[in-house]
């Protein structure tokens, strides 16, 4: 299997020398690591070729790296069916630079694409459709980021009294808790206070 994969990711890295930045197998997959302006080549090819066949795409998705200039990949997973393989292709890019929609190519994208954007804020140019998902209309920033607030921006709730829901901005209920690690509540050592009967004797059993 690991020959099969190391052979396929030479044939794809010869043929697509110019957009292909590096090709690794990881985890009994092979990754794919390509030029941001090329993905849809390099999709059409993956798609189309005879010795690749990866028809079927699972799954999109963002992951971010806030300390990279790049922080954003775009992790597209393609299956195919021919050669019972699956494929990972990486794609990095920042806040600011739009990646190349595959939605010609793999319809199925066009929902990850909003998905990514709307999580991320990764933006997907020529996207017919590109919109939030999964947050609420009128929702501010992107929550997958690393650097968005664990307690959001806003807050929604259902006014009866206006008789809609409304926004308001998060009021925390209470102070942040201070974790203190050094109590045997929180935190483990070796041997807790009291718990010295449980050390294993010489000679007997614990």
């Amino acid at each position: 299997m690991t020959q099969a994969l190391k052979d396929l990711g030479d044939h794809i890295s010869s043929a697509l020398s110019g957009s292909v930045l590096g090709s690794e197998i990881a985890h009994g997959q092979l990754v794919l690591r390509v030029k941001r302006e090329a993905v849809v080549g390099v999709m059409r090819f993956l798609r189309d070729d005879p010795a690749c066949r990866f028809t079927i795409m699972i799954d999109l998705c963002g992951v971010d790296y806030p300390d990279r200039v790049e922080r954003f990949e775009v992790v597209y997973h393609l299956l195919s069916l021919k050669l019972n393989h699956r494929i990972r292709v990486k794609v990095a890019t920042d806040e600011e630079t739009p990646v190349p929609s595959i939605t010609g190519l793999y319809s199925a994208a066009g929902w990850f694409e909003r998905e990514a954007w709307d999580l991320f804020g990764i933006y997907f140019a020529d996207n017919p459709d590109l919109r939030r998902l999964l947050t609420d209309y009128g929702f501010e920033g992107h929550p997958l980021r690393k650097d968005f607030p664990l307690t959001g921006y806003v807050e929604v709730r259902y006014d009866e009294d206006q008789k809609r829901v409304v926004y308001e901005p998060v009021k925390l209920k209470q102070e942040f808790r201070s974790f203190d690690f050094m109590s045997p509540w929180e935190g483990m050592s070796e041997i807790l206070p009291g718990d010295e009967k449980a050390a294993p004797q010489p000679g007997g059993q614990r």
